[in-house]
């Protein structure tokens, strides 16, 4: 069963922001899909199994960003 979340992440300013974020999810096992667009303070994540919000948080703080929590 695929999963795909959008998270609203802070601290995101340009594209090497949506890079570092991107590559750490990207790590994740089951990630399929990292879409980081620091604009919109947001990021998508699919992955083939549902990921813990734990996970994610963890990845995200790995590239020196805060997720603030699913978007809404």
């Amino acid at each position: 069963m695929s999963s795909t979340i959008t998270y609203t992440v802070s601290g995101m300013s340009c594209g090497h922001c949506e890079k570092a974020i991107s590559e750490e999810l990207s790590a994740l096992a089951g990630v399929t899909e990292v879409a980081a667009d620091a604009q919109a303070g947001t990021v998508t994540v699919s992955s083939a199994v549902p990921l813990a919000e734990e996970q994610v948080r963890t990845a995200i703080d790995e590239a020196g960003y805060e997720l603030v929590g699913p978007a809404v």
